[in-house]
């Protein structure tokens, strides 16, 4: 249950924001996301995937009021769902360590929960979106389980694998997040519309891992993802054709 922190209802949102950043030997690209984060976020928790490099140490120089949660087990969705537990904001962003993902766009996500959505979804092929990232295979892969996805629950997603989120912490118990991999996206994409929840998109342009390299597979990755999908066709989806998903404004 989220819980008002001392430096809560700070401009320009009454709301309060968390900033959540599953992070595993990324030292050299902190200073890099942190330099974006907006002044008026609320709280940043670091979630360290026992990390054997300076992770911890850089981060809390850089943010002295920061958060460190050490993950208990591996993988992202894993890191991800242990900081938002861990979490006393009324809004959840997820955003990534590796710079691909521009905390400056918080503002667009958190402005398009205020204005109504339940759940904040980025995508980086809604107009005013795009990528420096994403191989051809990676795109096409994307392309493919996104249509799935829309096919099999109703909805009108652009981009189905893409981690830049935000979401009302409210709602973390009716998606009841249970993975440990980056198929995390996937399953909070598809839960959040069985759920009827109402869910924009936010154009993001992603840009291009700064430093080290990405843990991603794109073929094995890609399995979980689609594993996922048609898992969760068994928890039902007679709730799927109420999700509301529109280009947020």
């Amino acid at each position: 249950m989220p819980v008002h922190l001392n430096a809560m209802n700070k401009q320009p949102f009454a709301a309060s924001v968390s900033v959540i950043v599953p992070a595993m030997n990324e030292a050299e690209n902190l200073p890099h996301v942190f330099a974006t984060l907006p002044e008026w976020v609320d709280e940043v928790i670091l979630v360290d995937g026992n990390s054997i490099d300076d992770t911890v140490a850089v981060a809390r120089r850089l943010r002295p009021d920061l958060r460190v949660v050490v993950q208990s087990r591996r993988g992202k969705g894993n890191a991800l769902i242990e900081g938002f537990q861990a979490a006393r904001g009324d809004i959840i962003v997820m955003i990534d360590a590796d710079g691909s993902t521009d905390g400056r766009e918080i503002r667009s996500f958190v402005a398009t929960l205020v204005n109504g959505a339940d759940f904040a979804k980025g995508s980086r092929y809604a107009p005013g979106g795009g990528s420096d990232d994403l191989s051809p295979i990676r795109s096409l892969g994307n392309k493919v389980l996104t249509g799935l996805t829309n096919l099999l629950y109703g909805t009108r997603y652009t981009d189905l694998c893409y981690g830049y989120n935000a979401f009302w912490a409210r709602h973390l118990d009716i998606l009841d997040l249970d993975c440990d991999g980056f198929e995390i996206e996937t399953l909070m994409n598809v839960r959040a519309a069985q759920a009827g929840l109402i869910i924009r998109e936010v154009p993001s342009h992603e840009r291009s891992r700064i430093h080290g390299v990405s843990n991603l597979h794109a073929v094995r990755d890609g399995w979980r993802v689609l594993k996922t999908i048609m898992r969760e066709r068994t928890r039902g989806t007679a709730v799927a054709a109420q999700a509301q998903v529109a280009l947020a404004k």
